[in-house]
């Protein structure tokens, strides 16, 4: 027994980790949650005295979990380039003092980094996670894709030009960043078409997960057409500003309950992404307490 629980108090020392590395393979906190439990369930099964470094055998042992559930999707779905939901965010108060939360966000990835990642082979984003993400060397990642340490290199090079500018910008000046929001969000209540024009970059996208097919809307014209959307939204729900994947976002609820959780990808004064998630079974599924209280 005493063995047992050193072990554990061993592992809880890596879970955060190893919950941030499956977090980025998988885009699902849910999903990423399966990957570490079942990294445990392969630790309690096997000899340690064989494990050198435990933190080292661990983020292997997730990798090559996630590397197996990311085939399975893959070849459940024919279609790899359309988007079929949107990546879990991570919800936490803009206001209220929250370490857990603060400790989610710290494992939290921008929504259009994960949309890109999810474009990628399920070999390319292990290459390109571990290696740009968590500085695991190639010769630590070819036994997980079952490569050379070369085409390790040249997996993780592949992903890198597809994913160069979807990585969020370090250190965020979310004040500004909330300030854009909340002139979106008064334009939005006075149906201003042309304000909303004037927030959006020419190139924003707008993608929306109400269940089934993601929603993509693609121009600033596109988007501030759905002026009469944003206006019933606006007026209809209580707005509760929050961090969303470390970006300035809104809560929004109808008589109390969740409606959607909306992130928006800010660059200097204009909005370039707004990640709308109004799916209701998953929104049952994130905690939004802390936001809401």
């Amino acid at each position: 027994m005493h063995e047992e629980q050193y072990l554990a108090d061993r592992f809880e020392e890596h879970r955060t980790h190893l919950r941030a590395v499956a977090y980025r393979m998988l885009g699902s906190r849910t999903e990423a949650d399966d990957a570490v439990q079942e990294a445990w369930l392969r630790l309690a099964r096997t000899d340690t005295r064989e494990v050198g470094n435990l933190g080292g055998w661990l983020t292997t042992v997730v990798g090559r979990v996630c590397l197996d559930m990311l085939r399975i999707r893959k070849i459940r779905h024919e279609q790899p380039l359309e988007l079929e939901h949107l990546p879990d965010p991570v919800v936490v108060s803009e206001n209220t003092p929250d370490p857990e939360g603060e400790a989610l966000l710290a494992d939290s990835v921008g929504t259009a980094l994960l949309v890109v990642l999810e474009s990628l082979s399920p070999a390319e984003r292990l290459a390109f996670v571990l290696h740009d993400m968590f500085a695991l060397p190639y010769e630590q990642i070819a036994p997980i894709v079952g490569r050379t340490p070369q085409t390790a290199k040249k997996l993780a090079s592949q992903a890198r030009r597809r994913v160069q500018g979807a990585k969020a910008e370090p250190a965020p000046d979310l004040p500004r960043r909330r300030r854009v929001v909340d002139a979106f969000l008064t334009a939005a209540r006075g149906g201003d078409f042309d304000e909303l024009l004037r927030l959006l970059d020419p190139d924003v996208v707008l993608r929306a997960d109400a269940g089934g097919a993601v929603r993509v809307l693609r121009g600033a014209a596109a988007v501030a057409d759905q002026a009469d959307t944003f206006q019933r939204m606006a007026t209809r729900c209580a707005v509760h500003p929050a961090t969303v994947n470390g970006s300035a976002g809104l809560v929004n609820t109808v008589e109390g309950d969740p409606f959607s959780v909306i992130e928006f990808t800010v660059a200097g004064d204009r909005i370039t992404a707004i990640d709308i998630l109004s799916d209701p079974v998953r929104l049952a599924r994130l905690d939004l307490t802390v936001v809401l209280r």
